[in-house]
């Protein structure tokens, strides 16, 4: 299983979406294929907009430090 954005696209009189040839290539899907498709309107445009934030360490390590420096003070 895939998982892709895509736009609503006008379509005559209905909408439409467009799905990646990439995608359709590796989920060997062809033209007249039945899909399932999970419908889910994006609904966080800060995290959308910024993504989420990665860290190279694991946050509990973050927390371990930021306890000891505030303890040690």
């Amino acid at each position: 299983m895939q998982s892709t954005e895509a736009q609503i696209r006008k379509w005559g009189r209905s909408a439409g979406v467009v799905i990646p040839k990439e995608i359709l290539e590796k989920e060997g899907i062809r033209v007249n294929d039945k899909v399932e498709i999970l419908i889910r309107k994006k609904s966080n445009p800060i995290k959308e907009t910024f993504g989420t934030l990665k860290l190279k360490e694991p946050t509990e390590k973050i927390l371990k430090e930021i306890d000891e420096d505030l303890w040690n003070d």
